[in-house]
């Protein structure tokens, strides 16, 4: 298992057999929109397709998995230009866009939106693919306006997927343990854990090496807002010829939809205390992948960790360990919140609304959330 990262690297392109007119039309689009958006022709590029120009119905006859992942990226992305990449947000998304969208995300069992699977998990490829994952050999497949802070912030983030992979291992191996299991079997997988999310940290801390705090707010984060809890897009967005043309509410990409971090609360039993942010939680999962949704709840259900450390006589150390770890990396998390966003709110940015300054791009009041869950892991050690 390769974490929740893709077994094998996502295509950068359709199968060579491929002849379809549409699928190549949605592939130029998307490889354009850094030209496009940079000279204000997102808006006037997709009002000249006609309705059925980005049709999907190969796609979804081949039923070929990496090239739906593949669309629905493409697709996200173009969206989100159109919608995010003028001066004020636009709350009308042509069908041209919106029926193939819609079409994808009801295979994909996930929203019409650009989520966390399609910015950053399937939005990546290796330019050695005889070496393995690194920051030194990922690149994006698709961008907004492109540039070394864009592509950082996000290939950041596939390492670190990459790097919780053995974490996210043993997290499943340690959720089928009991009061019966060996200690030194729990022990060892408890070590796994706090070394792969030691590993994740380092990368982390990374991220202030090529991005750059202003060129983030500015540059990056406007065109990654959903219209829910927006309020520059109060009435949410019209989805031309989809949902009977009533608007629609929908998350905006945030790391919070990343499966790491439930899985581990899961596997190690943190608990989050019931509020508006717990649900908010328990919502971006929607926005998952289907079958990491099931992985979190599945390790959740069964989970005893917490019991097998109680009754334990020396496992107490290996898992503070590991909430120390997991600690560190929340912590992390709302140090650059405050770098990249909080400190940025007071500027204005010239490429576009995008969303609220004092929120999250999930919609939520990040400051508040992420130190609430920093302090409740540090809290649960034992």
């Amino acid at each position: 298992m390769n974490g929740f990262l893709p077994i094998n690297p996502p295509l950068k392109e359709y199968d060579s057999s491929s002849d379809s007119a549409s699928l190549l039309r949605i592939q130029e689009v998307a490889n354009n929109l850094p030209k496009l958006l940079l000279t204000d022709r997102v808006e006037r590029t997709i009002n000249s397709l006609s309705a059925d120009d980005f049709d999907v119905d190969e796609l979804l006859d081949k039923n070929s998995e990496e090239e739906i992942n593949l669309a629905m990226s493409q697709l996200s992305f173009i969206a989100h230009a159109y919608i995010l990449g003028g001066s004020e947000p636009k709350s009308l998304l042509p069908k041209v866009i919106a029926k193939p969208w819609v079409r994808l995300s009801k295979v994909l069992a996930r929203p019409p939106v650009l989520s966390y699977a399609s910015y950053c998990l399937h939005n990546w490829y290796l330019l050695d693919s005889e070496e393995p994952i690194g920051l030194d050999n990922v690149a994006l497949i698709n961008n907004f306006l492109g540039g070394i802070d864009e592509d950082w912030f996000v290939t950041i983030h596939v390492c670190i997927e990459n790097a919780a992979s053995k974490a996210i291992n043993a997290s499943k191996e340690i959720a089928n343990c009991t009061n019966e299991s060996d200690e030194a079997l729990v022990e060892d997988l408890l070590n796994k854990i706090s070394i792969s999310m030691a590993a994740v940290n380092e990368i982390f801390k990374r991220m202030p090496e090529r991005c750059d705090p202003y060129v983030y707010y500015h540059r990056v984060r406007p065109f990654i807002f959903g219209s829910k809890d927006n309020p520059d897009l109060k009435n949410g967005v019209i989805y031309e010829g989809e949902y009977g043309n009533q608007s629609q509410f929908f998350r905006g990409e945030t790391g919070a939809q990343s499966s790491i971090m439930p899985t581990l609360d899961g596997a190690m039993g943190i608990e989050h205390s019931e509020d508006s942010l717990r649900h908010y939680l328990n919502e971006m999962r929607d926005y998952m992948p289907l079958e990491h949704r099931k992985f979190i709840e599945q390790v959740e259900s069964k989970s005893v960790v917490k019991e097998i450390i109680k009754e334990s006589d020396g496992l107490t150390d290996a898992y503070n360990k590991c909430l120390e770890e997991i600690r560190v990396f929340r912590a992390l998390h709302l140090q650059y919140a405050r770098t990249y966003i909080h400190n940025q709110s007071k500027q204005k940015n010239p490429f576009g609304a995008g969303g609220s300054t004092i929120r999250g791009t999930g919609g939520t009041p990040f400051m508040k959330y992420l130190k609430k869950h920093r302090d409740e892991t540090q809290k649960q050690k034992q």
